[in-house]
Formats: C-alpha cells, sequence, structure tokens
C-alpha cells in the first residue's frame, strides 16, 4: 500500500473516532443537562466537544488536501504515461504498421476467415471474450467458438502462444 493510501487510512479512522467522541460527549452534555448537572462540569465537557470538533475539522481538511494531493499525481501521472505511449506509438509508427501487415498475412497462412482474423486481433490486443463479443456485436459464446478454431488452425494452444507467436522474436533475447 502506497504511503498516500496508508496516510489516507489514519485519516479516515481518525475522523471515525472524532466523529464517535463528538456524538457520545454531545449525548453526555444533553443527558447532564436534563439532569440538572451544574453548568461548571457542562462547561468543561463543551470545551472537550469543541476540542473534538476542531480535530474532526482538521483531520477533514488534511484528508480532503491529501486525497487532492493524491489525484493531481495520479493525474500527472497519468498524463506522463499518455505522452510516453503517444511518442513511443510516433516514433514507431512504421514498424507497428509493418507488424500488422505481417499478422494479417500470418492469419492468411493460417487460412483464418475475417471473423477469426478480427478475434485474434481483439485478443493480441489484450481483450476479454466477453470484451471481444461486446465490440463484435455477437454473443460471448460465438467469440469462444472463433478463437477456438484460430488456436487449432494455428495450431496454438491459447491466447498465450498467440501473443508468443508474434511478440517471440521482437524481444531482446536474454543472455
Amino acid at each position: 500500500m502506497s504511503e498516500d493510501l496508508r496516510f489516507q487510512k489514519l485519516i479516515r479512522i481518525g475522523l471515525a473516532l472524532y466523529a464517535i467522541i463528538f456524538a457520545l460527549i454531545a449525548l453526555d452534555i444533553l443527558g447532564d443537562y436534563s439532569d440538572g448537572i451544574d453548568w461548571g462540569h457542562i462547561a468543561i465537557e463543551l470545551t472537550v466537544l469543541i476540542i473534538a470538533v476542531i480535530g474532526l475539522t482538521l483531520l477533514g481538511r488534511a484528508y480532503y488536501q491529501n486525497t487532492q494531493l493524491t489525484l493531481y499525481h495520479l493525474q500527472t501521472d497519468l498524463a506522463v504515461a499518455k505522452q510516453d505511449a503517444e511518442r513511443w506509438r510516433n516514433e514507431s509508427r512504421d514498424l507497428i504498421q509493418g507488424l500488422g501487415v505481417e499478422i494479417q498475412k500470418q492469419f492468411s497462412r493460417w487460412g483464418l476467415t475475417q471473423a477469426e482474423g478480427e478475434v485474434g486481433l481483439l485478443i493480441l490486443k489484450g481483450f476479454s471474450h466477453q470484451e471481444i463479443a461486446d465490440i463484435r456485436g455477437v454473443s460471448e459464446r460465438t467469440v469462444r467458438e472463433q478463437a477456438r478454431v484460430l488456436y487449432r488452425k494455428a495450431g496454438l494452444a491459447g491466447r498465450s502462444e498467440l501473443s508468443a507467436f508474434f511478440l517471440e522474436d521482437l524481444l531482446l533475447p536474454t543472455s
């Protein structure tokens, strides 16, 4: 768990405790008032209640600020990741296009239908069978059957071997 998430969890616990303290003191003050307890005692409890409200407010502000800061960092990290991905796509555009052409050629060599090829591409992109079904407007059962036929025609055991077939030679060899 990151430090920000731990800090937020501690603040939430603190907020809950302060809220419980506030509620218990408020109930005690109401009970003391209705029982006719002297004002000195009630004043002390009101002071504790005010301190609890101040603590609750300070913790609430810290939680809000930390949440905003975490959100800002996540948005910044996401923007950087998007820029990196876009730069990589731009720098690798010709290679990616060539890979796409070669994948289509291999699909043709395997004798895949257009539908099986579409399913294959979406599998390579990492989509689940249900997501592919939703994208293509067919049932998940149809996608599973098309994937099964694709694997059989290609002589592959499944999704991992399909990905490995195209990616294995692209990766640097291990020493």
